[in-house]
């Protein structure tokens, strides 16, 4: 059983190293140098990824520059020649509102001789909450818990961010004219649509008020949100507002992730689309497709809809389901399954994920918890952590969503 838990640790520090953000930043600048234009280079990197980039960006870029590293708690620590502010994650909280002002007001003294250079990854969304007139940090940060709760997706979630932001939805670029800018994009997020990562700072908004106002009402929350959200989710739309066109450039996936472990397991079999949608019907769907002995990977992001008042994150909740299912199939082979958040993070734990074996619901029994009870109550970290199945990597720097690893004897 060991041989195969250590197996898929391997495979998925395998895809979290394949996401190296300073790698993926290096790569990018030499490939396609920034020149000298006679003006200040700007470099504003923010996500959980950020500190790590700007690092990297920090060797490559012409002089001279200037740099604000954006991040959550567990990555910001200090880099020599840049500015490192830590905020809250995944809730907002008023140093990501002080962050967000530094970055306008950086956004607002850049020329036409400077350049900007944006590196944008996971997580940028909570990081900098910067919400529009009439609507607080704290009542943001509302939204952003009951869409969570609710089981709403990342785009789902950014859309309506979206709609709150100053600097969302493209809110970056048009701060930023009348200067060019560069983005170097590290995608967290199914589909790696840079509208959708850290909540499109250099794109075009996903949607409008109306679109926004109908995600809360299907997710049942409207009525729920501060008196503010719902006023100005209710006003007469003025439609999006033009944005300044930014040059994109996609640097690291989940995808590429993906690939490299199927790289290092050759003999792996790859679920051929991304794992989506709530972690009742990913767990049906693993199962379906992990039909005898073998390595199954799988990457994306799932979400969980909270019922109860326990303690846990998707990929714990996935590698609870898992536990269960497999002991309901009959599977009577040695097997292991992990899932893991690839920023080292599942949920508001310090776990990023689940590392569950044959073994894994005799252990909870053994130790007093009732999986089934505790599935119901959301609490897949205490039921996990009675059984020695917590997935604990400590913050990694990068942020590229989710991959599962099934290996079955």
């Amino acid at each position: 059983m060991k041989e195969l838990r250590d197996q898929a640790k391997r495979l998925f520090m395998r895809g979290v190293c394949a996401a190296d953000p300073g790698l993926a930043v290096a790569q990018a600048l030499r490939a396609d140098p920034l020149r000298a234009s006679g003006g200040t280079v700007y470099v504003v990197a923010v996500g959980k990824a950020a500190r790590n980039m700007a690092a990297a960006a920090m060797e490559l870029v012409p002089g001279p520059f200037e740099v604000l590293v954006v991040t959550n708690y567990e990555n910001a620590t200090p880099l020599t020649g840049a500015t490192v502010l830590a905020a809250g994650h995944p809730v907002p909280d008023d140093n990501g509102a002080a962050a967000a002002q530094a970055i306008v007001s950086l956004l607002r003294a850049a020329g036409k001789k400077d350049q900007i250079l944006a590196l944008i990854s996971g997580g940028g969304s909570a990081l900098i909450p910067a919400p529009i007139k009439g609507v607080t940090i704290a009542e943001k940060a509302e939204v952003s818990r009951l869409l969570l709760a609710s089981g709403a997706d990342i785009s789902q979630m950014n859309l309506v961010r979206q709609q709150l932001s100053r600097l969302k939805g493209g809110g970056f670029l048009r701060l930023a004219s009348p200067a060019p800018v560069r983005a170097l994009v590290l995608s967290d997020v199914v589909g790696d649509d840079v509208r959708v990562i850290a909540s499109g700072l250099t794109a075009t908004p996903l949607g409008t008020g109306a679109d926004a106002r109908k995600i809360l009402d299907e997710r049942g929350i409207w009525s729920r949100l501060p008196a503010s959200v719902r006023a100005v989710l209710s006003a007469p739309d003025p439609g999006n507002r033009p944005v300044a066109k930014a040059d994109n450039q996609l640097v690291g996936s989940n995808s590429k992730s993906l690939a490299a472990m199927a790289e290092l397991a050759s003999e792996a079999k790859v679920f051929p689309k991304p794992l989506v949608g709530d972690v009742k019907d990913a767990c049906q769907q693993i199962m379906a497709f992990s039909a005898g002995s073998g390595v199954f990977l799988f990457g994306g992001e799932t979400t969980v809809i909270l019922r109860g008042d326990g303690k846990g994150g998707r990929n714990q909740e996935l590698a609870l389901r898992m536990a269960l299912a497999a002991g309901s199939a009959g599977w009577s082979r040695d097997w292991a399954f992990l899932s893991g958040g690839t920023d080292g993070r599942d949920g508001p734990t310090d776990a990023a994920g689940g590392l569950v074996d044959a073994g894994s619901v005799s252990r909870m029994v053994a130790a007093g918890v009732d999986p089934q009870a505790s599935l119901l109550r959301n609490d897949s970290y205490n039921a996990l952590k009675k059984s020695g199945d917590l997935l604990i990597t400590g913050a990694t720097g990068t942020n590229v969503a989710d991959l599962q690893i099934l290996i079955r004897m």
